[in-house]
This record gives C-alpha cells, sequence and structure tokens, in this order.
C-alpha cells in the first residue's frame, strides 16, 4: 500500500503526523509526506532518518487559516495534485480539510483536526462577523468535506461540530488520537507543582486562568504547544512571578526533551482549553503520569471519562479551587494521576490509532475495487 500524508509543521498536527507516517512505515506501507506551513529544521525531522520507505517533500505553503493563505491553497492544491499524478499513491491521508476537494481519482480520509469557524464558536460563543474571506473560507472546507471519501475526526465533539457548521459528510468516522508510551517517563518522582501548555493571549488555550489566583504550590506554562528545535543552550524562564504564597513560571516554547522532563517532574497538568478537538498536551501529561485537572467542555469529557477531575467551564477560582485540594490531598492526586495514566495507555496509544487508519484504508480501497 502507498499512502500520500500531508500535514503542517506549526501545531500539535506535527506530533500527530510523527506518530502515523512512523507508524505505517513500520508496518510496510510506503509513505509520501508532503509538509505544509514552514520547512522545519533538522531536528524536527531527525524522527525520519531511520524509516526507510519515506519520501518526504517539505514546503512552504500557507495553510487555508492564515493570513493571505488563500492566495497559497490554488497553488498548493496544484502542487499536490502533481505530486499525486508523480506518485500514483493508493490512497490520500490528508490533515487539511481543504484538500479534500483535490481534482484526482484517489480515494481520500480528510481529518478534520480543527478549523477556524469550530474554534470561533468554542471561544466566542458565536459564529464570526460574515465577509468575503470568511465567505470563501467556509467554501473550501465545504467542498473538502462534501468531496472526501472519509472525514475523520479525534473526537465525537469535533465530528458534531463540523456536521453543525458546515455539511454532513458521507462518510465519517471518530478516531482517537494516539502516543507512543515509550517517549514520555511516568516514573520520575513528582514535585508539588502545575504544569500546563499554551500562550497567555491565546483566548483557545486559555491558561492565562493559572494567572488569576495564588495557587499553593508553583506553577510553569509553557509557551507552545509544539516543541522547537534544540537551542545551544538550554532555554531558561523567560519571566518569574513570585510571591510569599506561589511562583508562576512563564517559559517560551520548549524542545521535546525539555518538554518530557516538565511533564515527568510536574505533580498536576492544568488543561485549560475551550477549545480541544486535538487534546494531545492532555495525553503527553497523562502518559508522563500527571493527574489531570481539566476544563469542564465535552471533548475533555469525552476523552477523560472519570480519569479526571474537572473545574467549572472556563473558571479560574474553580480551577484553583481543584489545585488547592489536590495540593492538599497527595494520595487523591496519585490517584488520579494512576487513572490518567492507564486511560491514556490503554485508550489512546499509537498502536490502537493505526490500526484503526488502516482498517479504514483498506475499506476504502475495497470499495474501490469492488466500483471497479
Amino acid at each position: 500500500m502507498h499512502v500520500l500524508v500531508t500535514a503542517d509543521t506549526l501545531s500539535g498536527v506535527w506530533t500527530y503526523t510523527r506518530e502515523l507516517v512512523t507508524g505505517l512505515v513500520s508496518r510496510g506501507v510506503r509513505v509520501t509526506l508532503v509538509s505544509l506551513g514552514e520547512i522545519p529544521l533538522p531536528q524536527q525531522t531527525s524522527w525520519m532518518d531511520n524509516l526507510h520507505g519515506l519520501d518526504y517533500r517539505p514546503t512552504a505553503f500557507r495553510l487555508d487559516w492564515m493570513q493571505e493563505g488563500e492566495l497559497d491553497v490554488e497553488d498548493s492544491s496544484a502542487y499536490l495534485s502533481e505530486v499525486v499524478r508523480e506518485t500514483k499513491p493508493d490512497l490520500l491521508h490528508l490533515n487539511q480539510v481543504c484538500y479534500g476537494s483535490l481534482p484526482v481519482a484517489v480515494p481520500r480520509v480528510v481529518v478534520a483536526h480543527g478549523d477556524l469557524i469550530t474554534w470561533w464558536k468554542a471561544v466566542h460563543g458565536h459564529g464570526p462577523k460574515e465577509n468575503r474571506w470568511l465567505r470563501w473560507y467556509r467554501e473550501v472546507i465545504s467542498r473538502g468535506l462534501a468531496k472526501a471519501d472519509a472525514v475523520v475526526a479525534p473526537t465525537a465533539w469535533m465530528l458534531d461540530a463540523i456536521r453543525a457548521c458546515y455539511i454532513q459528510p458521507q462518510r465519517d468516522a471518530v478516531i482517537y488520537n494516539g502516543r507512543n508510551p515509550i517517549f514520555f517517563n511516568p516514573y520520575v518522582s513528582k514535585d508539588d507543582s502545575v504544569l500546563a501548555v499554551g500562550r497567555l493571549w491565546d483566548a483557545g488555550k486559555q491558561v492565562s486562568l493559572l494567572t488569576q489566583y495564588v495557587h499553593p504550590m508553583p506553577v510553569c506554562i509553557v509557551g507552545a504547544d509544539a516543541p522547537v528545535q534544540g537551542p545551544r543552550v538550554p532555554i531558561r524562564a523567560d519571566v518569574k512571578v513570585a510571591t510569599e504564597n506561589t511562583c508562576v513560571a512563564l517559559k517560551g516554547p520548549q524542545t521535546e526533551a525539555q518538554l518530557r522532563t516538565l511533564y515527568s517532574r510536574a505533580a498536576i497538568f492544568a488543561a485549560t482549553s475551550r477549545y480541544e478537538p486535538l487534546g494531545m498536551t492532555a495525553l503527553e501529561a497523562a502518559l508522563s503520569r500527571c493527574a489531570l485537572i481539566a476544563n469542564d467542555i465535552p471533548s475533555y469529557r469525552e476523552i477523560w471519562g472519570d480519569a479526571a477531575l474537572y473545574f467549572r467551564a472556563n473558571d479560574a477560582g474553580s480551577l484553583a479551587a481543584m489545585i488547592r485540594r489536590l495540593s492538599g490531598e497527595p494520595d487523591l492526586c496519585r490517584t488520579y494521576a494512576g487513572l490518567a495514566y492507564q486511560r491514556a495507555r490503554e485508550r489512546f496509544n499509537a498502536r490502537r490509532m493505526l490500526d484503526e487508519y488502516l482498517q479504514l484504508y483498506r475499506n476504502l480501497l475495497a470499495t474501490k475495487s469492488a466500483a471497479a
């Protein structure tokens, strides 16, 4: 089997792509990978070094949601169509919904990791104001969904949101994201500390909730949800705000190794997002045996069930109260850390994710063969 995969290098989708592509190649699938957004640095692609059967083609085409991204969608679509004609894949796995309408006669799976309109509704409580660009965006996303042979979402909540904001796909499925537990260390002695990931200005991640109250233990906020290339010297805290009762460290983007260390030492992970279709950072924290305190939104409830504690939706005071509770009850904190770890290993591992995608691929190829 030969699969062409598209990915962007600017978000957690790159981490997802690493798990997917590594797994496919290890199962004997030939993969052509086309990346968009920015050309990654060598440190970001080192995982590809020993993957035999991978054809990697980096590009700098802007994504549909980016400023002036509209100008690049037509060119990037033409480029992808040419790559398809050249490499002749059996199937397309497209992590950008807009490419679901590529004018090629190849079965295509579109994965809806997130989009502007569902993000806006979750963050602002209503849809964005209509304008020419938004009409273009809605049209290109709807067309990609309509032309796809299968639309996949990482949660049932995200799939329902896509249906409500755009169209009902002809065939859809939920395939939860997975990570390989080998990348994380759940056995390090924990510090009495809280970790969160996201930029302070990002209304979707809303890690700023952690800065509104005094907490009984140190809080560390990492300012990006995707690892960065390794610097020559360690990245230190950019800002540290301290009082007699608390300490909040605001760190810049971290390398994968630095993030792994932060996850392994934190007792608690604060999953503060109000829009979270992907959920990679909470999953990585759970695989590092952090207790999860999550915003009470449907996607977190769907993923973590009884394996997390929840604070009242978007409420900084409720979050602070939950941190105080776990700080004062270390046995309860360890119990929830174990529950999150077990749920992550059992339900959200890369092997399960890969099995489900391969089954979907085979079903689509079998349908195509029967139609022929």
